[in-house]
């Protein structure tokens, strides 16, 4: 089933066609005056309510906007709908050209796609969508291809008339008779896990409330679930539920009482192990229950201790354990299942220092992993019969490759996805023993794209302490670099998330009017390794802040661009990146774009109710530790606004986020409404149905992106048009 959690990173960086020239004669060469007069508008001043703060050293702040947090007072929503309003007015010179961009990145969708098949149990199974519908299809059909399809759920007739519907997704029972799936129409993942007879395609009366993880026993009955903790929303409890049976029997099977921990279930690919990974971010147990005997009980691999991560994976009668153990950057090592002592572990893949392991999967002759070198992933086939080795080939400066769904165990073929900036993903059927590449799938993008029209650098910026950091860079093929071009510059750098450089279409429509679009690949992810995670959380936070302001100086010092065209972009976490540069170096920005912001740390981390932050003290710090607290008011976004002029700002939210709450980013806006000496555009919208990732629906999502496009031109003086050459 599909996990929720905060390492959902946001990247995806995108092209499309036009021919080579010497020169682009574009708007953007010659700037044009901003399209906004927000001055003919009234901006919002919520009214302010101080609160004092004291943290547990006894510091005090005031938060004048405290009272926004009051998600059912009228005023707050009363609040929120006018800035929308605001916003609207403000945008209305860019109205058409909102239209015409959204027009544009839907033209290029082939609405009627679907996936390539995989197998798995006996059936094939597919995704799919329709023709102006905004939801998938997930179908199978039975041992061939050819055979009649079964429609195991179809999430637009879910989605019907909610104003919100989040797919969870499914698992089917061992016995390929029954489906259970997950949905959400609150925008908080708070899901509803169904289940359905495959056999007569009716909806069972089994219905009830769990967090997102289901795994099914192997006989075929029984599901194992977890469940949310009602106000943390933390993945606390594991039950059982035997299909037929009334809910309220279940069988609590677990309960994780450590509120930094979360409970997440999975089942190895051998089918024979389900697992409870209790974890968020390094100290992590894992424990284990045979899924030939449902009614036993879970037992742990190794007890948690502080600092110690380990995954499990199954082969024979050994788990492969991937862990940190003596190994910054994880090595792989194996244990008899029926003596999981640490002292019982052997290498499997020592340590090594220049690569870290990222991920695995396990063949009857192989091992595959996932790993990274010197800022690029690259996966690793290993026979297990001699440990004869090699690397899959990629052959692009710049790129991200990774492993697909390879449920099968007892086969030669690997199937992995290859993108990058410029190349659409790229999904390969990899035979393991001939080394043969057989190319399933290019995803689709209409209109006159052509990959070749465009190119792809890896850059390296020095930073301030001297540590080289990688940048990925994609443009039109003929840029001339002379600081004229626009740049769309994006960046995470938090909970060891690697922000890869992906395709996407969507940026197609920036990159052909000249934009220059680039990743700055800053420490707080792991694409330089395990320590390149730790150099950039806790108390080396600066670090992350630091690095991506350099990134922005070494664009504009090899003149991709200049300032006065700059625009940066970043989400969640991203958003308190993007708060934190603005307060450091407003200067250096032409405007930011800032989704979903966690910008009041101190605040949310000093609250343990609020979803996600006890798991999260280990990333950021606890405040009730002086040290922490102390670096954390260094950087937090609110509590270092000031006086001053900042750049044009573009702040997006969700109502309903349940990862990072809408207050976070309505206080900041108001803050800064008051703070703020310039004429600059400052413009706050609220999605009041959507969730952490906005709208749920395939075109509504393209309608957010028209929004950020436009605006970006419009303070451009850009009028919409392609580039001429």
């Amino acid at each position: 089933m599909k996990q929720f959690t905060t390492l959902t990173v946001l990247a995806f960086i995108a092209l499309n066609a036009c021919q080579q020239s010497n020169h682009n004669e574009t708007a953007t060469n010659t700037l044009q005056p901003s399209v906004f007069h927000p001055e003919q508008f009234t901006g919002q001043h919520p009214e302010k309510k101080p609160k004092e703060l004291v943290s547990a050293s006894g510091d005090k702040r005031i938060d004048e906007y405290y009272w926004l947090n009051e998600r059912e007072n009228p005023a707050v929503t009363a609040y929120l709908e006018s800035e929308n309003k605001y916003a609207d007015s403000v945008l209305a010179p860019v109205a058409g050209l909102r239209e015409k961009l959204f027009e544009e990145l839907k033209a290029r969708i082939k609405e009627d796609d679907s996936s390539v098949p995989y197998f798995k149990n006996g059936y094939w199974y597919i995704t799919r969508f329709e023709t102006g519908k905004e939801y998938p299809i997930f179908s199978r059909k039975k041992g061939t291809l050819d055979a009649p399809e079964e429609v195991m759920v179809n999430v637009n007739e879910l989605a019907k008339g909610q104003s919100y519907c989040q797919f969870g997704g499914f698992t089917v029972s061992t016995d390929n008779k029954t489906i259970a799936y997950g949905v959400d129409y609150t925008g908080r993942n708070l899901f509803k896990l169904y289940f359905k007879d495959l056999v007569s395609g009716k909806l069972l009366p089994d219905a009830f409330d769990y967090a997102g993880g289901a795994e099914w026993s192997n006989d075929g009955k029984t599901i194992i679930y977890d469940t949310k903790d009602p106000v943390t929303l933390r993945n606390d409890k594991i039950w059982r539920h035997e299909v037929g049976t009334d809910h309220k029997s279940d069988v609590l099977m677990y309960h994780e009482k450590d509120e930094t921990q979360y409970a997440f279930l999975s089942k190895t690919k051998s089918e024979q192990y389900i697992l409870i990974n209790c974890a968020y971010t390094q100290t992590v147990e894992v424990l284990y229950l045979n899924a030939d005997q449902p009614t036993g009980q879970f037992k742990s691999i190794r007890p948690r201790e502080a600092g110690f991560f380990y995954e499990v994976s199954h082969r024979d009668d050994k788990f492969l354990i991937k862990t940190n153990w003596n190994a910054q950057n994880f090595r792989l090592m194996e244990t008899p299942v029926s003596d999981t002592r640490r002292e019982n572990w052997t290498d499997v893949l020592p340590h090594r220092e220049d690569v870290l392991l990222d991920g695995l999967t396990v063949f009857k002759d192989y091992l595959v992993t996932s790993e990274r070198k010197g800022g690029l992933s690259q996966i690793h086939v290993i026979r297990w019969s001699d440990k004869a080795d090699h690397y899959i080939e990629i052959g692009e400066p710049t790129y991200t490759a990774f492993l697909d769904n390879n449920p099968e165990y007892d086969t030669k073929t690997l199937r992995y996805n290859f993108t990058s900036l410029k190349t659409p993903t790229t999904v390969v059927d990899y035979n393991m023993d001939t080394r043969q590449k057989e190319v399933r799938k290019v995803a689709p993008v209409l209109g006159n794209f052509d990959t070749n029209n465009y190119q792809t650098e890896f850059a390296w910026a020095t930073a301030r302490d001297g540590v080289k950091v990688p940048i990925s860079i994609m443009y039109k093929k003929g840029l001339k670099r002379d600081g004229a071009a626009p740049c769309y510059l994006t960046g995470y750098g938090s909970y060891g998330a690697s922000y890869d450089p992906y395709f996407n279409r969507d940026k197609i429509s920036l990159v052909d009017r000249g934009f220059v679009i680039a990743i700055a690949h800053i420490r707080g992810g792991m694409e330089m390794g395990y320590k390149w995670y730790e150099d950039g959380k806790m108390l080396k936070k600066m670090n992350t802040f630091n690095d991506f302001i350099d990134c922005t100086e070494f664009l504009v010092k090899e003149k991709y661009t200049s300032s006065d065209r700059l625009f940066a972009e970043g989400r969640s976490a991203g958003g308190l990146l993007m708060g934190a540069v603005t307060n450091m170096r407003p200067d250096l920005y032409k405007g930011i774009i800032t989704g979903v912001p966690f910008v009041d740390v101190i605040t949310t981390m000093s609250d343990p109710s609020i979803p996600l932050t006890t798991g999260e003290y280990s990333e950021w710090g606890n405040p009730a530790v002086k040290e922490e607290y102390d670096y954390m008011k260094k950087y937090s976004p609110y509590d270092n606004m000031k006086k001053g002029n900042y750049p044009n700002m573009l702040v997006i939210t969700s109502f309903s986020d349940s990862q990072v709450q809408y207050f976070e980013p309505a206080k900041y806006v108001a803050r800064l409404r008051d703070l703020k000496t310039d004429k600059n555009v400052l413009l706050f919208k609220t999605n009041m149905t959507g969730s952490h990732g906005g709208a749920s629906g395939r075109f509504e999502k393209l309608k957010e992106r028209a929004l950020e496009y436009a605006w970006m031109m419009g303070l451009l003086g850009m009028d919409g048009s392609q580039v001429k050459q």
